[in-house]
This record gives structure tokens, sequence and C-alpha cells, in this order.
């Protein structure tokens, strides 16, 4: 199976890289820029998992290829209608494609644009970041990446996908329950980096200040209520469950989101909390907390574009 995986960052060079150490066909579609440090430094992983350094098959936009059988998507949500444009060349009639974005927003666009029949469900659920040489760096146990698809069926090519995923370092997991595994994790991330981005610190110092919990189960709780409203595929239990999740991260875990911010990079607002406010809105639900948290967002990409 010929992968392409468009990205070369903490989630798409840690991924593809992982397949690529078992064997895998992988090629990663990344910009001029880091295709010219991984040409010098070769994709670097270092991983609690195991370190592995390699020099992978790489190719911008411009360059000409024949369509892959799978795509795996891990750039940021603001980069989703440009990479949309980049990939039309290289989607065959049966290509398949797996998005990595948090949230639920790029999925209509993705199926207007490719069809519904190419889009299968996906998630990861890792902490990983670049280094200042562009090395990807995993600093957890955690490197599952979940996909399923869409309608749940076990079809044909899913265990096809499913067996050229097998036997890697990292965790792939079928769920045939993807959607309710994508709403949840979107609830989940949006509660994390909502309190991390606007606290500036990371999760331990939050949940151990005085109302800090409190604050991150109302906040919780605000966010199922929207989804709720929206018939989102998530459990009575969602809140109890995340708040279990939130009270066993390590004391120093941050959120992509907020490592983003401290680095002065874009941030995904709009894809997650923003669109989670558009429902919000279109149901008549009252979010208070979710306004102060989009608000902080708002203030800190206005200074960003002052910068810049």
């Amino acid at each position: 199976m010929r992968i392409l995986v468009v990205g070369a960052g903490g989630i798409g060079g840690y991924f593809g890289g992982r397949l690529v150490e078992k064997g895998e066909d992988v090629t990663f579609l990344v910009r001029n820029r880091r295709k010219q440090q991984i040409e010098k430094n070769g994709l670097v992983i270092r991983s609690v998992k195991g370190d592995y350094t390699f020099s992978p098959k790489l190719m911008t936009k411009d360059e000409q290829s024949d369509s892959f059988d799978l795509v795996l998507l891990s750039v940021k949500a603001y980069h989703l209608e440009e990479t949309i444009n980049d990939l039309n060349p290289f989607i065959g009639e049966k290509t398949v494609i797996i998005p990595l974005l948090n949230g639920v927003a790029h999925l209509s666009p993705l199926q207007l644009a490719f069809g519904e029949e190419k889009v299968v469900g996906g998630l990861c659920i890792i902490e990983t970041t670049l280094n200042e040489l562009g090395e990807v760096i995993h600093t957890s146990g955690f490197d599952q990446l979940v996909f399923g698809e869409l309608d749940h069926s076990r079809s044909e090519r899913i265990q096809q996908i499913t067996a050229t995923f097998s036997g890697t370092r990292a965790n792939f997991i079928l769920s045939h329950h993807i959607m309710q595994d994508i709403w949840k994790k979107y609830l989940l991330i949006t509660v994390m980096s909502s309190v991390t981005t606007l606290m500036r610190a990371p999760m331990g110092p939050i949940c151990e200040s005085d109302g800090g919990i409190d604050f991150i189960r109302s906040l919780c709780e605000e966010a199922a209520i929207i989804m709720r409203a929206c018939h989102a595929p998530i459990p009575d239990n969602i809140v109890d469950v995340h708040m279990k999740t939130v009270e066993n991260l390590s004391y120093d875990f941050k959120t992509s989101m907020q490592r983003d911010m401290e680095k002065g990079l874009s941030i995904e607002s709009e894809h997650l909390q923003g669109y989670l406010l558009k429902l919000a809105k279109e149901r008549h639900v009252d979010t208070p907390r979710l306004n102060v948290v989009y608000q902080n967002l708002k203030v800190y990409e206005k200074q960003l574009m002052d910068v810049l």
C-alpha cells in the first residue's frame, strides 16, 4: 500500500516514521523549508518508546506522482483549505484519506472536496512537538492513532488498512464507533486547550489551584451541553470520564495549542473553540465560560498579527 503522509511535524513525522520503521512504503508531502531540513538532518524521532532516525521519501506539492492508496492528513486546521488544493493531484479513484485533525469541522470540507466515500474517520492521542532542530520529540507513553469507517462498517478496505498498520511500534487502533471517539476527543482537547491557554500553565498547577478542578469541570459540562444539543454521539458520563483523565495527567502536561502560543505560532481557535461556539449559537446554548476562553484566544491572535 502506497501511503502519503501530509506533514512531517510532531504527528505526521511520528506516525509516518513508525510505519517506515516497520517497512511500509511511505512518502511525506512537506513544504520546501521542511524538505531541506530533513534532507540535511534526516527525520529524527526521539521517543520514550524508542528513537528512530531515517532518510524518508519526500516531495512537495509541485512534484508529480502517481496517486496514493492511503493519505494520512496531519496538518493544522488553518492549513486545511490550502492542503485540499495541494492534495488534488495525488488522489485517485480508490484513495482513502484519514484526517488526524482535532475536532469535527474538517470532515465536511474534505468530503465535499474529495467525495464522502474517500474520507475515513481518524484521530490521534499523543504528546509530541518539534524541537529547534526539527526533531520529533515524543514525551509520554501515549501514541494512539485511532481510525475507522464513518458509517462504522467493517469494510474490506478498512481491514486492509488495519493489516498495513499492524506490527508497528506505535498503537494503530481500529474503531467501530469512530464518530463517538472523534466527538469525545473534541470535547477533551477543547477543554484542556482552553484552560491551559487561559491560565498560561500546564495541567498540574491548574488542577491543584484553588477552584481549578471546579472550573475545568464546569467548562467540560458547558461543552457537553452544546454537543448534546447537536445530538453528538457522546456518552452520558462523558464529563466524569474526562475529569478522571484530566486528574491523571502528568503535572507538566501541556496541550499543543499552549505550546504553539508559547512559540508565537498560529493556533486552531476557530476549528476548536470557534466552531463549538458556532454550534452553540445556532442552538441557543449559553456559553459564558467558553466565551471568556475564546476572547483570550482572539486577543492572542490580534497580538500575533500585530507582530507579524
